[in-house]
């Protein structure tokens, strides 16, 4: 006879019936019912859709294997979906050396260095030291994504009862360390599964958020020129699958199903004594369905992830996945389906899309703040590089940038980095305008032309005409620029590195022009009384 299965209660029902020392209701009377959905409403402190709505899910990644793209690149693409108006600046970070004795502060805690940590590109929120997204040196690129898991809601709930779990390392922090530690993807894999084994990841990622919340567990999307891994952790465990398919798209749940490469040594053992997986279950072990928090709404992120993955199957099936199909998928806010795109604008959203706009109704949480999209050839005449999109890339244009160049345009990497502090302590971000970044957040905002965005699809075309053109050159420029480069950088000549560096440079400087003409433009018009 095989034994009930009695799941554990979501978070704020056990946090419920802890606090009133409540048994399971056994009547169903309209007066228990009330009774009950207002105890609820009570103890989680909030209407249910805005704690929803204030939860930190959104962000999509994908990747496109060699045999799949155009150029025979492995292609790794985010966009990174953070608080409206949080800066998410671009910066290069040169090779570091330190001794075997030395510490890294990150937010939460100290951890010991390395001896050797590799340069790289990193978008970052202002505040962090951490990134959502990077490239190194040696071609390996990592992007992550915010998981709710069990782990998660059982740490949430220890928390607010007084008994906060031990602090650990933001995803963010482990995306940067990824990048600074390894030179293969298997390295980084590796690299960020023995931290989270070590310290987990209890801290928040939302500025001025207390760690109940604005913490959450991650994915991550991990590459180099010649291979591709998924790695998905909920507290201090995790499974990671090298990807064989010829996509594959992660967003805000876990995806790892029955099937991964490499996992913690106690993956199962840990849900079946958590009462989350029957131990008499003769079905193969579900990592996804195991660990995925009950209390947490998959339609704000399945949605996303099948959108992801229709439009890259669709590419797929025209041929090779090319850059502008890329920015197509990034770009998405449901135009070509059913729906016929949003019911006023995208950027006064009805869904949660991948090119996320901030609602008015606070049912998304903010805004694409950067975009990137990461090309790993396993060449030698060709460099890693990436094109990357401050704020949504619908009405940004993506630059080119190369980590060989060793630097990035001033503007670009502005404002400047600070020390890792507490995430709860962070002041909030000021309008810079020798930003980059910041230019094309008021871009955004004029395109709009209010709260309401009532001049959103009469300016987002416009944008549109005047940016289009300019990525369209820079890609027709580029491989004459980059076979160049290589040729000097292999010659020992440090031309090589300049003339990648002026490149994007000159195409930041055409960014910025552009730019600031339609904001002239759009300055001219007369607001909608």
């Amino acid at each position: 006879m095989t034994p009930t299965f009695v799941p554990t209660p979501p978070p704020h029902i056990r946090a419920a019936r802890a606090s009133r020392a409540l048994d399971p209701p056994t009547s169903s009377s309209f007066a228990e019912e009330k009774r009950l959905c207002s105890l609820l409403l009570s103890t989680a402190g909030a209407r249910l859709p805005t704690l929803a709505a204030k939860r930190p899910w959104s962000c999509d990644t994908f990747v496109a294997l060699p045999d799949m793209t155009a150029d025979g690149s492995m292609l790794l693409a985010k966009n990174s979906d953070r608080p409206a108006r949080e800066c998410q600046p671009l910066r290069y970070w040169p090779r570091r050396q330190s001794s075997a004795t030395s510490s890294l502060r990150l937010a939460y805690l100290e951890i010991p260095d390395v001896g050797q940590s590799w340069a790289h590109l990193g978008g970052s929120p202002y505040w962090c030291w951490g990134h959502e997204l990077g490239l190194n040196e040696w071609g390996v690129g990592i992007g992550n994504e915010a998981l709710f898991t069990r782990d998660l809601a059982e740490h949430v709930t220890q928390s607010r009862r007084g008994h906060s779990p031990p602090a650990g390392i933001l995803g963010m922090e482990l995306v940067r360390l990824g990048l600074e530690r390894a030179t293969t993807a298997q390295e980084a894999v590796s690299t960020i599964t023995e931290l989270v084994a070590a310290h987990g990841q209890w801290g928040s990622g939302v500025p001025g958020r207390p760690i109940e919340q604005g913490a959450y567990d991650n994915s991550y999307l991990v590459a180099d020129p010649r291979e591709a891994w998924v790695i998905e952790t909920s507290g201090h465990r995790w499974a990671a699958r090298a990807i064989r398919t010829r996509t594959y798209a992660i967003s805000n749940q876990l995806t790892i199903r029955t099937e991964w490469d490499q996992a913690s040594q106690d993956l199962i053992d840990h849900a079946i004594e958590a009462g989350w997986w029957p131990a008499s279950e003769s079905r193969p072990f579900d990592f996804a369905r195991a660990y995925t928090d009950p209390g947490t709404p998959l339609q704000v992120s399945h949605v996303r992830l099948q959108r992801s993955r229709q439009l890259l199957a669709d590419a797929a099936r025209h041929g090779k996945i090319t850059f502008d199909q890329a920015t197509h998928v990034l770009r998405d806010h449901y135009e070509d389906t059913f729906l016929g795109g949003p019911y006023f604008t995208a950027a006064l959203p009805d869904l949660m899309t991948l090119c996320m706009h901030d609602s008015p109704a606070e049912f998304t949480w903010g805004n694409t703040a950067s975009s990137a999209i990461m090309l790993m050839p396993d060449t030698p005449d060709q460099l890693p590089h990436l094109w990357w999109a401050a704020a949504t890339p619908c009405t940004g244009v993506y630059l080119p940038i190369f980590p060989a160049a060793a630097s990035v345009p001033n503007g670009v990497a502005l404002p400047a980095a600070t020390v890792a502090e507490r995430p709860e302590d962070v002041a909030t971000a000021n309008y810079d305008a020798q930003s980059y970044w910041w230019q094309f957040q008021k871009l955004l905002d004029h395109v709009k032309g209010d709260e309401r965005a009532w001049m959103f699809n009469d300016r987002q075309p416009q944008v549109r005409q005047a940016l289009d053109p300019l990525q369209q050159r820079w890609a027709e420029e580029l491989p004459d620029i980059q076979r160049e480069a290589v040729e000097l950088i292999q010659a020992g000549n440090a031309q090589g590195r300049k003339l990648l560096t002026q490149f994007t440079e000159r195409c930041a400087g055409q960014a910025l022009e552009a730019c600031t003409n339609l904001l002239a433009e759009f300055d001219a018009k007369m607001p909608l009384d």
